[in-house]
């Protein structure tokens, strides 16, 4: 519900400003009114998906605050992820507010205000970065994809008469605006500092799914509930917070209080414009770490933190809407006919742009180490580009083992999206979403141009691989209602579906190997050739930069960990065998001798001649040995009758 100018003034705190606020004279009022709140932070997100964070006092902002929410403030570009862009000699980056979005206030729960006895407040205002003219940020991107299918799709309207015919108009005039509607599902784990994972009794729980939609209890619920509240009082109004699959139930220490806390949480809240919707993601990504740590808890946004167990997802709901000007809002993607179609031609469209081109979307979905532990056959994590949209149109359905689901409610034609299951909780909201966005209108130009009708454009859609179609490829199949995991072989996926990529730099290389998808982003000048370079150079760099100082290192401590615990009295031939095989595995992955390097070092090599593409090779074999050698220590320390402490993987 929207606040006046005088409930705002009145409020002991506020926690959002919406854009009618966002005047030198409005702002003048509200900050003098509100004397607890004592910084303002200029929010830009980089090409890495990092939000700038400074601490401007309010009382230098007042000097001249028409200034400031014009020309904003100045940083150095080189110190944010803008590779190639800004450099260390030209990296004057200006951060611009975004007058369009709501602002947040952010409370330093450990501080008061002296004169007010109120925790000091940061007013956080989501900003663009400004580099020679140009907005470089992954903000702007997001922004010139929403625009751009906004104007195009109202264009397509006045230029097609059957399509006004579809949505039941008698003019484009009728219509007052198209808007994208995003929403995304918070997945992450918490634990009480200290302990430690137990990956066999956390992937036996998930087996026997023990903790899913459970009851939350102790320190994890106080925690989880006052988040909730938080959240309503920034306006996100969140829709549901629950245990998800991963976890163990948790112990009751000396003090009474809950310790070995080891959960896996989600939250929900309500969709939102794309763009504030991708803002609202960021910030609620921080007041949960933020509210789980006042509790003595420890968050993390990790894909895949636990190995063997599940990882986390940001499942992300994408749709279409247009408001007539009668204040009628009309679902784009709804079919005419609920009973017998399950979309419009415009939904169809999109959905067969989103999977067509996905091979350049990926790059911004999954774009580290970690996310790719958790794209894995299983664990209900989608690895192949196809899609469901029911068994049927009038009773709708749901497949958990594909990329995209149609999500719809012939009881509500309003609620019919995409759900995008692969992005997690690290990957880049802006840039993602907005190169789906930009794929999908490729596709509902495809529809409307060709006057496709919604069976039309479903038989296509539903095309066995092989067949050649106007659109899509010949050699692919888009749409599934099985289970891909179960009732296809590997080989089928792959040949169906396409072979997925497995490490950042098979990803990474669809921008070069998938050319023609590619020039759908530079569609409305929406990215540019400088900002996907700059997002490649800075993906590879931290795959290279965590392989050598992070992975690298822990599986060196991992095969340093495997050591030989049996002696000659307890020793059975079983035991000897399986030390022989794991010290063998040992030396092959760490150990150098003068006629063979060990795997590890062929990994440096492969990084440090640039040679990426055997780097990525060698690292799927590293992650397979390093596997296979855990299992063989489990094996080898269940045989022995003396238990082994202080060893943990």
């Amino acid at each position: 519900m929207k606040k006046s100018l005088e409930e705002l003034l009145a409020q002991p705190l506020i926690y959002s400003l919406p854009a009618w606020t966002h005047k030198a004279d409005i702002l003048k009022q509200l900050l003098e009114a509100h004397t607890n709140i004592k910084f303002v932070s200029l929010v830009g997100v980089d090409l890495g998906g990092n939000s700038t964070d400074e601490k401007i006092p309010v009382s230098l902002i007042l000097e001249d605050l028409e200034e400031f929410l014009r020309v904003g403030a100045q940083t150095d570009g080189s110190s944010v992820v803008l590779h190639g862009i800004a450099t260390l000699n030209d990296a004057k980056v200006d951060l611009i507010p975004d007058l369009e979005v709501n602002w947040f206030v952010d409370y330093n729960y450990d501080l008061d205000d002296e004169a007010t006895g109120l925790p000091v407040g940061t007013l956080r205002i989501p900003s663009f970065l400004e580099y020679k003219g140009d907005y470089v940020d992954s903000r702007a991107v997001l922004k010139r994809s929403v625009d751009y299918y906004e104007q195009q799709v109202l264009k397509l309207f006045k230029e097609a008469p059957h399509l006004l015919e579809e949505f039941g108009l008698a003019s484009a005039d009728e219509i007052e605006a198209v808007t994208l509607t995003t929403a995304t599902e918070l997945e992450f784990w918490v634990r009480t500092p200290e302990d430690l994972a137990d990956e066999q009794k956390l992937s036996t729980s998930q087996m026997l799914k023990e903790q899913y939609w459970k009851r939350t209890k102790g320190s994890v619920r106080t925690a989880l509930e006052e988040t909730m509240m938080l959240l309503d009082k920034y306006g996100f109004v969140p829709e549901m917070g629950h245990k998800e699959v991963g976890g163990v139930t948790a112990k009751i220490g000396v003090t009474g209080k809950l310790n070995h806390v080891m959960e896996q949480l989600e939250i929900d809240w309500k969709y939102s414009t794309a763009l504030q919707s991708a803002d609202n993601d960021l910030f609620i990504r921080e007041f949960v770490e933020e509210t789980f740590e006042r509790h003595g808890l420890e968050v993390t946004f990790l894909a895949k933190p636990i190995e063997g167990v599940a990882g986390s997802g940001k499942h992300t709901h994408m749709g279409a809407s247009m408001k007539l000007k009668n204040g009628k809002i009309i679902n784009l993607f709804t079919a005419k006919d609920l009973k017998n179609d399950f979309m419009s031609p415009i939904g169809w469209g999109s959905l067969m742009g989103l999977l067509k081109h996905y091979e350049v979307i990926n790059p911004f979905v999954t774009s580290s180490n970690d996310a790719f532990n958790r794209l894995k056959p299983g664990f209900e994590a989608p690895i192949c580009i196809v899609a469901s949209v029911g068994h049927n149109a009038e009773i709708p359905s749901r497949n958990r083992t594909i990329l995209v689901g149609l999500v719809r409610d012939t009881n509500s034609p309003l609620a019919t999206r995409f759900e995008l299951r692969a992005p997690n909780p690290t990957s880049n909201t802006y840039l993602y979403v907005s190169a789906a966005y930009l794929s999908m209108f490729d596709g509902v130009s495809y529809a409307v141009k060709n006057k496709l009708t919604s069976k039309q454009l479903e038989d296509e859609f539903s095309k066995a691989a092989g067949k050649e179609t106007p659109y899509l490829e010949k050699d692919r199949a888009y749409r599934s209602e099985h289970d891909v995991f179960e009732d296809y072989t590997d080989q089928e996926r792959n040949e169906m579906f396409a072979k997925p990529p497995a490490t950042v730099w098979e990803n990474l290389s669809a921008f070069d190997k998938y050319t023609d998808k590619k020039a759908v982003l530079f569609t409305g000048a929406v990215f540019s050739e400088g900002i996907v370079s700059s997002y490649q150079m800075a993906t590879l760099e931290q795959w290279t930069t965590e392989l050598l100082g992070r992975i690298i290192p822990n599986n060196m401590e991992i095969v340093r960990n495997c050591k030989k615990l049996h002696n000659s009295d307890n020793a059975t031939d079983i035991d000897v065998v399986n030390w022989e095989k794991i010290n063998s595995l040992r030396n092959s992955l760490m150990k150098d001798s003068l006629e063979k390097k060990a795997l590890f070092t062929q990994i440096k090599e492969a990084l440090e001649a640039k040679d990426y593409q055997l780097a990525s090779e060698l690292q799927l074999k590293m992650g397979e040995g390093i596997t296979y050698l855990k299992n063989l220590y489990i094996n080898y320390r269940k045989n022995l009758l003396e238990e082994v402490n202080g060893y943990n993987h």
